[in-house]
């Protein structure tokens, strides 16, 4: 981030991704990096934070080349020129380790890219990072890896077919006042948090078990869909999704209400 252009020219067309061979190759001796090596992207929501662009590698070896800020993929939310770009040369802890160092830097929110094996791949890597920032939920913090979120990452890139999964599975559900929807898919996501168990949800909820019965229950008939239905439970969780990922508004506590 701060070579100048030259340092931008070169880091630039390999995050752009179509980089010729002989690109690759002059990037790389002007970037003192491997054209083979074990590569991540990072793209961040905002601003990149002033220690996250220190000089020197990370604890297990890493280092990061920053680029500027780039365009988002879709949708308004993020701003252009608060996006910005990292290349990084993964030391043993991989991406887990890169996206554990933004965390403690307060960064986000962003996405991690998938390992990429060399120079040449790192166009593609850039393209699922941004993907992966894409599943974070609004206004959130989260520094996510895209194979932690593969099925919310299948559904922002097609964001007509999640609309319409959204409409198909949550319909009924979204017709009800704020605090009532809420209160039933609170019970949802606490359900799922707790492996299914309706006795962990209730704690967790600070209500009686048979409180979390009868929200679940409700759900099913409003959506006419078994939670014990692997497949229908699959069309819950991914509507589920889309919800996370959408202008929802926010959750209120657990109460003892049905």
């Amino acid at each position: 981030m701060r070579r100048g252009t030259r340092f931008g020219a070169l880091l630039g067309p390999l995050l752009a991704g179509g980089a010729t061979p002989a690109s690759v190759a002059r990037a790389a001796r002007g970037l003192g990096l491997p054209e083979r090596g074990c590569y991540a992207v990072v793209v961040l929501g905002t601003p990149a934070p002033e220690a996250a662009v220190a000089a020197g590698p990370d604890a297990d070896g890493a280092r990061w080349w920053w680029g500027g800020s780039e365009g988002p993929p879709g949708g308004a939310a993020d701003r252009a020129e608060d996006r910005q770009v990292a290349l990084v040369l993964l030391g043993p802890a991989g991406p887990a380790g890169a996206a554990a160092r933004l965390r403690e830097l307060g960064a986000g929110p962003g996405g991690v890219s998938p390992v990429v094996g060399s120079l040449a791949e790192v166009g593609a890597a850039r393209r699922l990072a941004g993907t992966a920032l894409l599943t974070c939920e609004p206004g959130s913090r989260e520094i996510v890896r895209l194979d932690e979120r593969l099925p919310a990452a299948l559904l922002v890139s097609r964001p007509e077919l999640a609309t319409r999964l959204l409409a198909e599975v949550f319909g009924p559900l979204l017709t009800l006042g704020p605090a009532e929807r809420s209160l039933l898919v609170e019970t949802l996501e606490t359900w799922l948090e707790c492996g299914g168990s309706v006795g962990r949800a209730a704690a967790r909820l600070g209500c009686h078990r048979n409180t979390v019965f009868n929200r679940l229950r409700r759900l099913e008939r409003l959506t006419a869909r078994s939670l014990s239905r692997p497949r229908e439970l699959v069309d819950l969780v991914l509507a589920l999704d889309v919800l996370r990922l959408s202008s929802a508004p926010p959750r209120p506590g657990g109460g003892s209400g049905g």
